[in-house]
């Protein structure tokens, strides 16, 4: 039986971002360094990441097959889960994709992506780890107001919400086989939750972003609305981490397009980090971003992960 009862005591609050917010564009680099390294202040290919309400940024490492925290109080970083080697055992980690830790439990709900399956990791305790849900390609997470869990299947092309208690997940977006119908996704990676339980997925392989409301038959494309993929501000090209904010901005990394894009409601698209034109590893640059994170004062991390490193771009006080 599955059950995440720790969930019921996790209240999410989505970032409440000023909708003419500007974030310099030279970043600070927090975590990593230029190229791959498995010592504990190195990264290889970070995925997603999550920072929790106390501060702590937690990274899945996903080609050192482990979890990273780093306390953004301190600038103190430890391995948390995982053992720098890929497999299967009770404490492996094998490509980690996703990872959000629960202070309530001090547990960490980790996508063990490879592994086909999801996990909770207590850190501080000898079992180490408990199987939450098997035989599932899943690579997103998300967490909604009520508790209830989300995961995105790259393979089936859908995301499923787990309630308290459940054993089996409903189908929220997608479940139609993979396609680019707006009832299909076609391997959908991260994925967000509103204040509503609207799901938003990065329908990766058909270059947009969709927006599932509670209930609905099919999606709505919010982002990406022009068919095939370029660098114009329209488009996209294999989006992966998302974020939504209190007003319902949406914040996406561009993977392809080495970009961060903003999306405001009756405004153009634009881009808020990144260089628009060229892919590197300048303070102003990004090589194929995947995670997205922001603190509590609205600074926004990226995981650069072609880069190997965490990014944080500081907002600008007006």
């Amino acid at each position: 039986m599955f059950f995440i009862n720790l969930f019921s005591f996790l209240i999410v609050v989505l970032p409440n971002i000023s909708l003419d917010a500007v974030w310099k564009s030279n970043a600070h680099t927090v975590v990593g360094d230029l190229g791959p390294g498995s010592t504990t202040d190195r990264l290889h290919s970070p995925q997603g990441i999550s920072i929790s309400k106390n501060e702590i940024l937690s990274i899945a490492d996903s080609l050192n097959h482990r979890i990273i925290k780093y306390d953004l109080k301190t600038r103190v970083i430890q391995r948390v889960a995982g053992k720098n080697i890929q497999g299967y055992g009770p404490d492996m980690l094998a490509n980690p994709s996703n990872v959000i830790f629960h202070p309530k439990s001090k547990s960490y709900i980790i996508c063990d992506y490879h592994n086909r399956r999801v996990l909770q990791w207590f850190p501080r305790s000898k079992r180490c780890a408990k199987i939450l849900i098997e035989n599932i390609a899943c690579f997103g997470l998300a967490i909604d107001i009520n508790g209830a869990l989300y995961i995105s299947d790259t393979e089936r092309h859908e995301v499923r919400r787990y309630r308290m208690g459940a054993k089996y997940g409903k189908v929220v977006a997608g479940g139609h086989g993979e396609g680019c119908r707006l009832k299909q996704l076609n391997h959908p990676t991260y994925i967000c939750v509103g204040d509503d339980q609207s799901v938003y997925v990065s329908d990766s392989w058909n270059n947009r972003v969709m927006k599932w409301k509670k209930g609905a038959k099919e999606g709505v494309i919010v982002a990406g609305v022009v068919a095939g993929k370029s660098k114009s501000l329209t488009q996209l090209d294999c989006p992966a981490g998302i974020i939504v904010d209190q007003l319902g901005t949406l914040y996406i990394a561009d993977y392809w397009n080495h970009r961060v894009m903003r999306y405001r409601k009756d405004e153009e698209p634009d881009i808020i980090a990144g260089d628009r034109f060229l892919s590197g590893s300048s303070k102003n640059q990004l090589i194929c971003p995947e995670g997205l994170a922001f603190d509590h004062d609205g600074n926004l991390y990226v995981a650069d992960s072609n880069n190997h490193r965490i990014q944080k771009f500081k907002i600008r006080k007006s």
